[in-house]
């Protein structure tokens, strides 16, 4: 599967937010013309080689630290297959808390406004990323890693609280920080073709979705009180936080016979994955400083969790 892949939003933007209808209606353009059925376009039925990472080695968690030095060349193949289920599974979770919050904002808004059939359209194509990560899994023969019950609660209060620029600012968080990490994955010939095909989908649709969120934040969070833009920082700060500590689940480690408490604690150290994480979030946080939803006491959340 080969296709011209959309480049990454820019880092800022100073420019007024363009009109929202006729953005979406781009957008629904450019879904009718370049869209895809995972079921359809990737073949599950390819075997898995054996020699080959389920993520960039460098993207591991454990890369870099003793305990990544302790495995042979198979055992790392498995780890990276395992950590790649798990932000697949954690993807899967948040992909359903957002297609909540984008049918919540638009509940009863007129369905004949290109920005509801673009968020329908948005939806669809969540529903799919869903079918194709569990499926991903399964392919690999590995669990697609939930999230633990208490994240799941916290998941429910988050959809039900939130709206309006923390919405969308939770599409970007989670949607970005990914976005650099497949684009890595895509290009990577030690990873599996299964994966590679994976990221490549999810980033060339995940485009147009960053791109209408960012525009909606960059169009309500003006429209904000005081008091609501410290809520909606304070949202999208834990936001932030809760996706970047558990993008990878403690069980993975066990699968390579690792103690899940001691390896989650050296991933937690090392510094190298962090800085991959700053990285990858980078533009996300210089456009939310920008337009705001960055900065008083909530910016602590950002730091402790390695983002800033």
């Amino acid at each position: 599967m080969t296709t011209i892949l959309p480049s990454r939003p820019s880092r800022s933007t100073t420019k007024a937010p363009v009109d929202r209808q006729a953005l979406s209606s781009r957008l629904l353009g450019s879904a009718a013309k370049k869209s895809y059925d995972p079921v359809v376009e990737i073949d599950w039925t390819a075997p898995i080689p054996d020699d080959l990472y389920g993520l960039s080695p460098e993207w591991s968690t454990l890369y870099g630290t003793p305990l990544w030095d302790s495995l042979d060349h198979s055992q790392r193949v498995t780890l990276t297959i395992h950590e790649y289920c798990s932000i697949s599974g954690i993807g899967i979770w948040f992909e359903h808390l957002l297609m909540q919050l984008v049918l919540r904002d638009i509940y009863g808004d007129d369905p004949a406004q290109p920005h509801v059939q673009w968020a329908l359209t948005e939806i669809a194509d969540e529903c799919r990323h869903s079918v194709m990560f569990a499926r991903t899994a399964q392919t690999f023969g590995a669990p697609s890693y939930g999230p633990p019950s208490s994240l799941l609660k916290l998941g429910k209060g988050y959809a039900k609280r939130a709206d309006g620029p923390a919405a969308y600012a939770a599409i970007l968080v989670a949607e970005e920080i990914l976005d650099i990490f497949q684009r890595d994955l895509m290009k990577d010939e030690r990873v599996q073709p299964l994966t590679r095909a994976t990221s490549q989908i999810h980033v060339v649709e995940e485009a147009r979705h960053m791109r209408f969120a960012r525009e909606e934040v960059a169009r309500r969070t003006p429209e904000l009180s005081f008091l609501q833009l410290r809520r909606h920082r304070t949202m999208v700060a834990a936001c932030a936080a809760i996706v970047a500590e558990n993008l990878v689940q403690p069980q993975v480690y066990a699968a390579v016979g690792l103690d899940p408490r001691t390896a989650r604690a050296a991933a937690r150290g090392n510094q190298h994955y962090r800085a991959k994480l700053k990285d990858s979030s980078a533009g996300l946080v210089a456009f939310l400083r920008e337009v705001g939803l960055i900065g008083g006491p909530s910016e602590r959340l950002w730091k402790r969790a390695g983002l800033v």
